[in-house]
């Protein structure tokens, strides 16, 4: 069983993340790979309370792992990860970045 904080791992901060937190109030994090839809929604709910954040949608999507450098003549798989992005009510913010 995983917790509120297993769900959610980090925030992803980028300049593309950015402009989507301030153009339409969205926000992404990274997830745990079991992590389905309506249990990331109740993390980021039960997590920041305080805020009284009010989550419309939750989109997810899988990022694979990139080929990285050369060590001692094997190649690197960099690993892959779930990314989070969580639509909040236009009266909602969230201070992360």
């Amino acid at each position: 069983m995983l917790t509120k904080y297993d769900i959610l791992i980090s925030p992803v901060v980028t300049e593309k993340a950015y402009s989507e937190n301030q153009k339409f109030n969205r926000y992404v994090f990274r997830v745990h790979l079991d992590a389905n839809k309506t249990q990331i929604k109740q993390a980021v709910e039960d997590i920041f309370k305080s805020k009284n954040p009010k989550v419309l949608a939750v989109s997810t999507a899988n990022v694979k792992g990139k080929r990285r450098g050369r060590v001692k003549g094997r190649r690197g798989i960099a690993a892959s990860w779930k990314k989070a992005i969580v639509t909040l009510n236009p009266e909602c913010k969230l201070d992360l970045y």
